[in-house]
């Protein structure tokens, strides 16, 4: 492996190491749901990355704890990543994985730091923060109670049912700042889960999570990503996975079509050719002009996700959409008497 390089965007960071060689320690755990992964453990110099100007996303600061993930979802466009480590973007990517062990000290520094001005965080953009590994490394603990002193907005988008152990200390974040959170389904069909994303939970037990912050009073968006074309986009299919994201009780449904990056598009195609040969040649053409489909079959799919939603009840909006806990009203012996009381919305 190679450590002494490695910078969250190399393109543009070529010599800033985020950390050295002598920081690594290699660990496996013998336990079941551990079996044939190897963590290896660093002590980060950032952990605040800025996201490339170029890029695609409506945030500009992100956080990531981990790099690589055990959901293994063979489409996952972060894989490349692995590749600046000396580490194969398939196997490696869904076992070998990278963990920030300082993460929650490192963003309390930062945050503190008279040069932070307080901007949104966006977590589970790249890897998601509640795989598998943040049950035996709970570094997301440590992350929102840095973000909650500083009441620092932040955002985060997982498919881990694992947020549900952070849903208190989310929703105090959620009292003196934005917070947006956003859970990853793209479909509902069972035996496609389970091949394209064996180390997720079921699409339902993540919809449970919409459910559990709507208990709390905490709003929930849906990403509905990534529609497969062929697999999962016809009307009926689009039909089932919006009527189950709406009957969870979202916020909102946002249609994303799967886009297949260098590192991704070799490991996600060779599971296409073992598990439905005859797309093959339909997705070389779909996608000859590179990592997106063409926007016109982007538009198909948005608007029918859109007319569905509006069917079942629900609206689009922009996934990670900050939103505030409501405020309760004072109680009337506390209002003044010439004085209206204020109630605060979800954002």
């Amino acid at each position: 492996m190679r450590w002494d390089h490695l910078a969250e965007n190399p393109a543009t960071a070529r010599d800033a190491a985020l950390f050295g060689a002598d920081a690594v320690t290699t660990r496996t755990f013998d336990t079941p749901e551990f079996q044939g992964m190897t963590f290896h453990e660093i002590r980060a110099k950032s952990i605040v990355n800025r996201v490339p100007g170029a890029s695609r996303m409506p945030f500009e600061w992100t956080v990531n704890p981990y790099r690589g993930c055990t959901h293994a979802c063979v489409y996952c466009f972060a894989r490349r990543t692995h590749s600046y480590l000396d580490l194969d973007t398939g196997h490696d990517f869904d076992s070998q994985i990278v963990v920030k062990v300082n993460a929650p000290e490192l963003l309390r520094r930062q945050l503190a730091s008279p040069r932070w001005r307080g901007e949104h965080i966006a977590m589970g953009t790249n890897v998601d923060c509640y795989q598998r590994a943040e049950g035996r490394y709970r570094l997301m603990p440590g992350i929102i109670t840095a973000l909650r002193d500083h009441a620092n907005p932040f955002s985060i988008l997982t498919k881990g049912t694992l947020i549900l152990r952070d849903l208190d200390l989310i929703r105090q974040a959620a009292e003196v700042t934005e917070v947006g959170i956003s859970v990853s389904v793209g479909f509902t069909d069972q035996e496609l889960w389970r091949t394209v994303e064996p180390g997720t939970p079921a699409p339902e037990r993540r919809l449970d999570i919409v459910r559990a912050f709507a208990d709390h009073g905490i709003g929930c968006g849906v990403l509905m990503a990534p529609v497969l074309p062929f697999l999962s986009d016809h009307p009926d299919r689009l039909r089932d996975t919006v009527r189950a994201i709406a009957a969870s009780g979202a916020t909102s449904v946002t249609p994303l079509v799967l886009h297949l990056r260098p590192g991704a598009r070799e490991w996600y195609m060779a599971w296409l050719e073992r598990h439905h040969p005859h797309l093959v040649r339909r997705y070389e053409r779909l996608y000859a002009e590179g990592a997106y489909a063409p926007k016109w079959y982007q538009r198909q799919v948005t608007r029918q996700v859109h007319e569905l939603a509006e069917e079942f009840g629900m609206g689009p909006r922009r996934a990670g959409l900050p939103r505030r806990l409501a405020r309760p009203e004072p109680a009337p012996a506390e209002q003044a008497p010439d004085s209206a009381p204020t109630q605060l919305t979800l954002l």
